[in-house]
């Protein structure tokens, strides 16, 4: 039986009495690739489950509720996971899958409210505000929840607040499967019993300075002076303590699948050298893998662009499972341009770009089945961070030169490039 958690109303204002309440949905789909794997296959309900590279020196990239109770979790080593669970059933990820149900909530989501943002491929916000003079939005909320549920048999839970922060926890501590309200002028008194941990932004290096100098519950931090957080932490210390109080003015930005990187390139001299050719292109989607695993992005769909001496543009483009790997990528995007190169004709331009981007790229990168794939993408991106995007590269783009041009997440600010722990 499903019940609603619903924190009351303590302000007289209710939720719109204030100018500047806002009605915020945060829709998070539960242990969402055990949830499509038990759809596959319902012998798997009720069952410990390990998702990632099946192989002993795989990763774990989800679990079930029942494996998370002998103390598994995500990025630790399936060796060490069958071990703490040994009667666990494991399963290689299949983005295909996964990007198949994600789309199907997408759509739902998409023909039922106005404004929406897709965070990653289980993770959704949605903005209500000013629509409860319509309707109640508690109660939207409560039926688009069951609509999920009914057309996609996947669990969701959702918490509802007057932004994004409140409402993220509020999801965390509905779950499993089950839905929270958190009415306007409570946002304090919710949090304030919640370990630190609980605070979106909070990782783990930051929680372990946090618990030195004694700080555990988010109660804590609402008491401290602001000042003392700003010496700690710096700029984000005075994030973390606005958070901590319920203060969040962050905007839910319209999710657009049309959301890309690219990058081309214009010959001082219209070519035909094919392997000339071949070499920057792999060099282009090589540089953009890495720009989507620095950003903790997914991509969905790869295209390639080619223009001839005669000014005829011509493009090409694939669907795929979501992801953010080289070796996936750099095959996809080399046939592309294998059906659209026409050898008759002197090239002038070349282009690569990646839509339909959503967050998430940290879980399932974890399908590698190993992990030397893992660390050898970690490594190498650690390295390019230090020292240019250049700094390792694949012997085939070694003799292009520095990619122009290049216009990581066009449309956006480069904020939403820094790494972030799911």
């Amino acid at each position: 039986m499903i019940l609603n958690k619903d924190l009351k109303r303590a302000s007289p204002l209710g939720r719109f009495g204030g100018a500047m309440s806002r009605s915020i949905i945060h829709m998070d789909l539960d242990t969402f690739f055990v949830s499509v794997e038990r759809l596959i296959d319902s012998r798997l309900n009720g069952k410990p489950i390990l998702i990632g590279g099946t192989s002993d020196r795989g990763v774990v990239a989800a679990c079930s509720y029942e494996a998370r109770a002998f103390g598994v979790h995500s990025a630790m080593p399936m060796r060490m996971a069958k071990e703490m669970c040994p009667e666990a059933i494991v399963i290689r990820g299949n983005s295909a899958n996964y990007s198949k149900h994600s789309q199907d909530v997408t759509e739902i989501i998409r023909e039922e409210v106005p404004l929406y943002e897709k965070t990653s491929v289980d993770e959704f916000y949605i903005d209500l505000t000013g629509m409860d003079k319509f309707f109640g939005n508690y109660k939207f909320a409560s039926e688009l929840r069951q609509r999920i549920m009914k057309e996609t048999g996947l669990p969701i839970s959702f918490g509802l607040s007057v932004n994004k922060t409140v409402s993220k926890v509020a999801t965390g501590e509905a779950k499993p499967n089950n839905q929270l309200n958190i009415d306007y002028g409570t946002e304090k008194p919710f949090l304030a019993p919640l370990s630190v941990r609980k605070i979106p932004m909070v990782g783990a290096k930051t929680y372990q300075t946090l618990r030195n100098l004694g700080v555990q519950k988010i109660q804590t931090i609402q008491e401290m002076p602001l000042e003392m957080m700003t010496s700690v932490f710096g700029k984000n210390g005075e994030v973390i303590w606005r958070k901590a109080q319920g203060v969040d003015n962050s905007p839910v930005v319209q999710y657009s699948e049309r959301k890309s990187i690219s990058t081309e390139r214009t010959f001082n001299k219209d070519t035909i050298d094919v392997e000339k050719l071949r070499s920057i292109l792999i060099a282009m989607a090589e540089n953009l893998a890495f720009q989507l695993r620095r950003g903790n992005k997914l991509t969905a769909c790869l295209t390639v662009k080619v223009r001839y001496s005669d000014f005829n543009t011509h493009t090409l483009q694939a669907r795929i499972p979501y992801t953010a790997a080289d070796h996936i990528i750099i095959p996809k995007v080399k046939e592309l341009f294998e059906k659209l190169y026409d050898r008759r004709v002197l090239v002038r331009l070349i282009g690569v770009r990646f839509s339909h981007l959503v967050g998430g790229g940290y879980q399932i990168n974890l399908f590698d089945d190993n992990e030397e794939m893992i660390n050898l993408y970690s490594a190498m991106d650690k390295i390019r961070q230090r020292f240019g995007d250049r700094a390792v590269q694949r012997a085939i783009g070694l003799g292009v030169k520095s990619i122009g041009g290049m216009n990581p997440f066009s449309g956006e600010p480069p904020a939403l490039l820094p790494n972030r722990r799911r």
